[in-house]
């Protein structure tokens, strides 16, 4: 085997490749000709960040079976390129959870005990132990948005500075909270209640914007944020108001919407910590992110183990390109059932019936789970059942070799959550066209493509002109609308409606505004904007 190694990694990381006798690795300094003439006849290729390993480097290397990229991010590796090259991609995410949780913890400290300014003040020759008097974490109560790996980790950290935890995150069973001594509360009751409120989302349409001038407004004074997400969660104009006014006491942001940080409308507070972007930037975390890949490629490349891929198959070719439809079909019927759960989600049904029942569904199963968890943290069709375990989420799958009505195979999905269910089926028309075709037990027909809005409506006249005036009114067009309503013979309540409606969304505010007006008409009783993307 030969090993690439295109970026520097630790001791530790080389070690574990050149611990297989008769492997061949190769070293950044080692690479005299070119990273393209290296890869000529090389099994795996190792990078960090700064390597583009795009289509043209790939096509110097018809041997490669693996890539890995030790980090999170794979925006240097053209996946797509890859996959047609037969090549795994491999990730490590959630290797520096434990450095991200700990400078939180730090960053709440340096603010609750005042400890940059006094680090200053004493350097520039003052005593100021006065005016120096901080508050202790404990007793104090610790909101966290987020609850995957890194949520946790400062949730069992917090917890041993005697502070009450509060967590949101639909997305994890209320059994896994429950171990980490985290009550699960509504969103809204994360802002009012809490004293610390600390962020480890990913940024999703959803999570955008999460603190705003709104969710501000209804925080305790005196709340100190942290930030060790993604900058794009926090509207940073909004915050910095909220920090002159004293409505915030105070904000550790270690990352931001522009990076590296410039021109800031913090640089002039003095109750903002600042970092740059360092919370997974440990001795340690990188230590591990190399040494968890170098096993990852060495087991793949000896044992055929897949571990965080973001791409691969377990499926011959053939066996691919017949699946491959429902795989997307079943990913974006997922992402459309993500938000529709009442409470914390516990338990995931999936039902294949007709032609997908006879064959492998492991796939097709990963993709619904991967697209239900998508706003969650990076989840993919390789890792998503894992994830889903180990957010103490079950797995209930049944086969049926036949189908009801037209469609040849249809995949159903039930979301059981800890205060009620939502469900739906889809299947694929035309070989390509992934279709929604019940929504909570009404028949339904929408495509699973581009940009929804999903409203559920009482049954009463005038509200689909009401959705279409006021579409229209924040010119927003409409490209497929489809309607549903309950019957006598459905599990669902009489005088229920539904709506989804397809549109162009060529100014995503405007879409946004849309929807707020829908949500204020008073015959709709939830809409929600969902993203799929174009097929």
């Amino acid at each position: 085997m030969k090993i690439v190694l295109a970026e520097k990694v630790s001791p530790a990381t080389l070690a574990v490749f050149q611990q297989e006798p008769g492997w061949n690795v190769v070293t950044p300094d080692q690479i005299k000709n070119g990273l393209a003439a290296e890869l000529a006849d090389a099994d795996a290729l190792v990078v960090r960040s700064a390597v583009q390993a795009d289509a043209k480097l790939l096509e110097s290397a018809p041997k490669l079976r693996v890539i890995g990229r030790a980090g999170v991010g794979v925006d240097n590796i053209d996946t797509d390129a890859a996959t047609r090259q037969g090549i795994v991609v491999m990730n490590t995410p959630g290797a520096n959870a434990v450095a991200v949780a700990e400078l939180t913890l730090g960053l709440m400290i340096s603010m609750g005990r005042a400890i940059p300014r006094a680090n200053a003040t004493m350097h520039q020759g003052k005593w100021e132990k006065k005016s120096l008097q901080g508050q202790e974490l404990r007793g104090k109560t610790l909101g966290i948005v987020g609850l995957g790996r890194i949520g946790l980790e400062v949730a069992r950290r917090a917890r041993a500075f005697g502070m009450e935890l509060i967590g949101y995150d639909p997305f994890i069973a209320p059994v896994i909270a429950r171990e980490n001594d985290v009550t699960l509360v509504p969103i809204d009751d994360i802002f009012k209640e809490s004293d610390y409120l600390t962020l480890h989302v990913g940024l999703t349409t959803q999570t955008e914007g999460l603190i705003n001038a709104t969710s501000l407004a209804i925080m305790k004074k005196g709340v100190r944020i942290i930030n060790c997400a993604r900058g794009e969660l926090i509207v940073e104009e909004a915050l910095a108001e909220a920090l002159k006014s004293g409505k915030v006491a105070g904000a550790a942001l270690d990352v931001f919407h522009q990076e590296p940080l410039k021109e800031s409308v913090f640089h002039n507070l003095d109750n903002v910590i600042l970092s740059p972007h360092i919370a997974g930037a440990t001795d340690e975390a990188q230590e591990a992110i190399g040494i968890q890949l170098a096993m990852q490629v060495r087991d793949y490349l000896k044992l055929g183990v897949v571990q965080n891929a973001v791409n691969l198959p377990s499926l011959s070719h053939e066996e691919y390109i017949e699946v491959a439809p429902y795989i997307e079909m079943a990913e974006r019927l997922g992402h459309f059932l993500s938000h529709a759960t009442p409470g914390n989600l516990e338990n995931i049904q999936m039902t294949y019936s007709g032609r997908i029942a006879s064959g492998k569904t492991d796939l097709i199963r990963n993709a619904a789970i991967a697209g239900i968890l998508a706003d969650s943290e990076a989840v993919n069709r390789i890792n998503a059942a894992a994830i889903a375990q180990e957010r103490g989420i079950r797995i209930q799958e049944d086969k049926k070799e036949f189908t009801t009505g037209g469609a040849g195979s249809v995949l159903k999905i039930v979301l059981h959550s800890s205060d009620g269910d939502a469900s739906a089926s889809a299947t694929v028309l035309h070989g390509t066209s992934p279709r929604l075709l019940t929504y909570d037990g009404i028949d339904i027909e929408a495509p699973l493509t581009g940009t929804l809005v999903a409203i559920r409506n009482h049954d009463v006249p005038g509200v689909v002109g009401r959705i279409g005036t006021i579409l229209g009114d924040h010119s927003v067009n409409i490209a497929n609308f489809a309607l549903g309503r309950s019957i006598r013979s459905q599990r669902v309540p009489q005088g229920q409606a539904l709506a989804v409606v397809q549109i162009d969304v060529a100014n995503g505010s405007s879409a946004n505004a849309a929807v707020e007006a829908l949500r204020k008409v008073e015959a709709i009783a939830s809409v929600r904007l969902i993203e799929l993307g174009k097929l």
